[in-house]
């Protein structure tokens, strides 16, 4: 059995460095890998959203709109630009699109931040409560991500029965895109079509991040005094890979609600 991680170095062993680092701590409630919970992603997606809605209150308790500084600064103006994102990309008005927006940025953004911490602190830290196992990043995880992105594709359902009733939704797949003579291509073609919005949502966040994680392990393996150049420069460059994959997360869940919104124009 291979020894605890606090007793290795890197390079004692890379592979199973970067494997242990990538291994989620999990509990099995069944049989088979669907009915396996891994406790860490929900663990820190809960903690961040906990650390959004704690801010978010506290702010919004203490705010001042004539001298607003601190975190009121920062939260203006994260509201202003995802406001403007709204504006410029969704039709007409809806109640529910900016805060979901902000909502969505804000906490993606976080458990995506949650990358920026050195890579061996968390697990060591674990290791010292007999915890062998961490990966506190959640969007490196799969699950974490196909569960967002069900619950906005939930959205977009909901919002194109909102439009277009159950049946108009469900003749969109006999008559899209060719016409009712062609209604089993149409069915087809529908299907892949609605199944790409949530596979895409997902699978972007995901690989970015998994992609991002497993650079940051293989820079851990070089020497230290090799380390500081690659670290610096990946971890300028990683600020900017968390807030962009937040932000497209957040565009590309605006654009197909808004698709939805006027679907009776399209269709």
């Amino acid at each position: 059995m291979s020894q605890p991680l606090s007793e290795q170095t890197p390079g004692d062993n890379p592979v199973y460095y970067i494997t242990h680092h990538l291994t989620n701590l999990s509990v099995s409630i069944g049989e088979g890998p669907f009915w396996t919970l891994h406790l860490d992603t929900i663990f820190f997606s809960l903690l961040t959203a906990a650390i959004l809605v704690g801010v978010s209150y506290v702010v919004g308790r203490n705010l001042n709109p004539d001298r607003p500084t601190g975190m009121q600064n920062v939260l203006e103006t994260v509201v202003e630009f995802v406001d403007q994102q709204v504006k410029d990309i969704f039709p007409g008005r809806d109640p529910l699109i900016g805060p979901l927006a902000i909502t969505i940025f804000l906490w993606v953004f976080l458990m995506n931040s949650l990358k920026l911490i050195p890579v061996d602190l968390l697990p060591a830290a674990a290791n010292l409560v007999g915890i062998y196992y961490l990966s506190p990043v959640p969007t490196t995880n799969l699950s974490a991500t196909v569960g967002l992105a069900l619950v906005v594709f939930a959205l977009i359902i909901g919002y194109n029965i909102k439009i277009r009733g159950v049946g108009g939704y469900l003749k969109t797949f006999l008559m899209h895109p060719f016409g009712i003579w062609l209604f089993p291509v149409n069915i087809v073609m529908t299907l892949v079509e609605e199944i790409a919005k949530p596979v895409s949502l997902a699978l972007r966040l995901f690989g970015n991040m998994f992609a991002g994680e497993l650079i940051f392990l293989l820079i851990a393996l070089l020497p230290w005094w090799i380390l500081w150049l690659p670290n610096l420069g990946w971890g300028i460059f990683h600020i900017l890979v968390i807030t962009l994959q937040a932000f497209i997360f957040m565009l590309l869940t605006i654009v197909y609600l808004g698709m939805a919104s006027t679907a009776d124009e399209h269709h």
